[in-house]
């Protein structure tokens, strides 16, 4: 039997869902503060930056960003993604050698380890590799850990560092970076961007965008519906993709082929959009009303680097 959604996409003709909440490059919006996150992300990649610091809101689009650069980067790096990176100093070393493919025994002591783990970095650069690793939801890493990262990147070769970090967080992981007793981390921190959330006119273009690449070719929510759904969620992606889902189950389930204001009123007045109905307030965005009309911001150039070979620990 096929599922609502499966029904839903035949129903409005898309060859997918276009508001997954997986994290999907194809899908990927090139908003101004993206390309800006993107860039310097890559800046600090292409200048060999020892740590490169990327933030933002729950949902604003940081792992999508990561996927992309997994896919971007040279066949000359090595990557390691870190999604987990919490314990005592050597449970993170252990993390870091199985993202980069390395044995980390259990009975195995930090000096064996790290001995590894150096040698590791020796060979690669010897090989004219460079290893990065990449530390997703880095704002569970404890102050210990941060400063373990730290000493990690002292690890050179004449002039050359021989790793580079990419730490991604939420907001407080800025803030935990920016205590005195993190002084040194932070005069390490060569690029660095906070990815904040969409105005309204970029949630318009993103439904917009979404749908397109799920096949749609026309404007399936109105004006007035996607402007609500900028009220209601503040512009963060995640909540953006939630509401618009639930809109189009429930245009499907009445027998509309478009999604009106009144669609999304009615996903909110059922309660159906969860996270609305949770005692925190969401960042709301500024009702519609209010905003005036801006000049889009200029263009920001980006850096476009070849497919790369990536390592992932499980």
């Amino acid at each position: 039997m096929s599922s609502t959604l499966d029904i839903y996409t035949e129903f409005f003709g898309l060859s997918e869902r276009p508001f997954s909440l997986v994290p999907d490059p194809d899908f990927l919006f090139w908003s101004e503060a993206h390309k800006r996150a993107y860039a310097m992300l890559e800046y600090g990649i292409v200048t060999r930056a020892p740590i490169t610091l990327i933030t933002g809101e729950v949902g604003a689009g940081k792992t999508t960003l990561m996927h992309q650069l997994l896919r971007s980067v040279t066949d000359d790096v090595q990557v390691g993604l870190i999604s987990n990176g919490h314990g005592d100093r050597g449970e993170l070393l252990r993390w870091v050698l199985m993202a980069l493919g390395q044995e980390a025994g259990p009975d195995e002591t930090y000096i064996d380890l790290f001995s590894r783990f150096q040698n590791y970095l020796i060979d690669e650069y010897a090989n004219g590799r460079r290893v990065i690793l990449i530390f997703d939801e880095a704002q569970n890493l404890s102050r210990e850990s941060l400063e373990e990262l730290r000493m990690f990147t002292n690890i050179n070769a004449n002039k050359d560092e021989l790793l580079q970090l990419v730490l991604v967080g939420q907001p407080e992981l800025r803030d935990m970076i920016r205590r005195p007793d993190l002084r040194q981390f932070a005069q390490r921190v060569s690029s660095a961007f906070h990815l904040r959330a969409m105005d309204l006119r970029t949630v318009r273009d993103y439904i917009s965008h979404r749908l397109r690449v799920a096949g749609m070719q026309r404007e399936l929510f109105n004006m007035s519906a996607r402007d609500l759904v900028y009220e209601v969620t503040g512009g963060v992606p995640r909540l953006v993709n939630q509401l618009c889902d639930l809109a189009l189950v429930y245009a499907y389930t009445k027998g509309n082929k478009s999604v009106t204001r009144l669609t999304v009123q009615q996903v909110l007045d059922d309660g159906a959009f969860f996270v609305n109905t949770l005692d925190a307030p969401l960042p709301a965005g500024e009702p519609v009303a209010q905003i005036q009309n801006t000049p889009e911001p200029p263009d920001t150039s980006i850096f476009i680097l070849e497919p790369h070979h990536q390592t992932k620990a499980n």
